[in-house]
């Protein structure tokens, strides 16, 4: 199976991050950040977003991006993308400066594999107000995986963003770009949904997932964090260790993977009213915690579809 192999070529070739219980970090995926049109599913949550990564900040955590941050499919710019969404990167920008942010690639953000583009339009970014080019991301690197190895017990996370393997979205990703460029953007605006993407096709997600779920039994030490499908998914301990970080772009807020301390938790974030009629934005634990070793046992058999 081709997913086999994308996802070994992902780990062989990973950056190599050491990691122990006093770490913390925090893992997003499917943020799709676009204009703030009509078309840009991030655009309801950006206030939630914002707010959650501001509690990340204050809280020491690390960030990572698991890929399809950004939304250059529909985007033939990414300053478009930034101009759309100004206090977002500054939040961001606040942890790459802190050098507490790893970003990966996924199919709707290919384009950041090529170094080259990632120091054109990363690098800086303009300020209108004061019609200068700023710092934004120097020297910025966007990984394809990236494998957190714990100091100790030598425990391995892999994380990428999950494209890996599917045809469309990986060997044929220009195919699915173009369509969406120049198609299937205006089908979106008017509600109409891709079907080649997991995230709309149940079939083709399950078919994703069991071949994660393959790589997972042939690496007995490793756990796989990913998104791609945004269906989160948070295992049991007699399960194979699939998480997946779900995304940023649902009617109902967004999700994320936490690794707290050795420990995971699988975190939703969303508005809340209290009795008076205020709305605030409320973390909800979905699943956890539960502690990374827990799965060192795992069994061939038993998988979370």
């Amino acid at each position: 199976m081709k997913a086999l192999s994308r996802l070994e070529n992902s780990y062989k070739n990973a950056l190599k991050v050491p990691f122990d219980d006093s770490s913390k970090f925090v893992f997003f995926s499917d943020v799709h950040r676009s204009d703030n049109s009509l078309s840009d599913d991030f655009g309801r949550n950006r206030n939630i977003y914002f707010h959650a990564m501001e509690h990340y900040y204050e809280n020491d955590f690390t960030y990572f991006e698991a890929g399809d941050g950004d939304e250059l499919w529909e985007q033939p710019s990414y300053n478009t993308i930034f101009t759309a969404h100004p206090t977002i990167f500054y939040i961001l920008k606040k942890f790459h400066t802190a050098k507490r942010m790893y970003m990966l690639y996924g199919n709707h953000n290919m384009a950041l594999s090529d170094p080259k583009y990632v120091e054109k339009y990363l690098s800086f970014s303009y300020n209108d107000e004061n019609e200068v080019y700023e710092p934004l991301f120097p020297d910025l690197k966007v990984y394809d995986g990236i494998v957190l190895e714990h100091r100790d017990t030598k425990q391995e996370i892999l994380v990428v963003h999950g494209h890996q393997g599917d045809l469309l979205n990986d060997q044929l990703w220009r195919i699915s770009y173009f369509i969406i460029r120049y198609f299937w953007r205006a089908m979106h605006l008017i509600g109409v949904n891709y079907l080649a993407s997991p995230a709309k096709n149940q079939q083709k997600r399950h078919k994703l997932e069991k071949g994660y779920n393959q790589w997972l039994t042939a690496h007995k030490h490793t756990l796989l964090i990913c998104g791609h499908t945004h269906r989160a998914k948070f295992p049991s301990k007699e399960k194979l260790p699939y998480f997946n970080c779900g995304c940023c772009m649902n009617p109902r807020g967004i999700t994320c993977i936490e690794l707290v301390h050795g420990e995971m938790v699988l975190v939703d974030w969303h508005v809340h009213s209290r009795k008076d009629g205020t709305l605030y934005i409320k973390r909800t634990v979905f699943r956890g915690p539960v502690k990374i070793n827990s799965y060192l046992e795992k069994k061939d058999d038993k998988t979370d579809l």
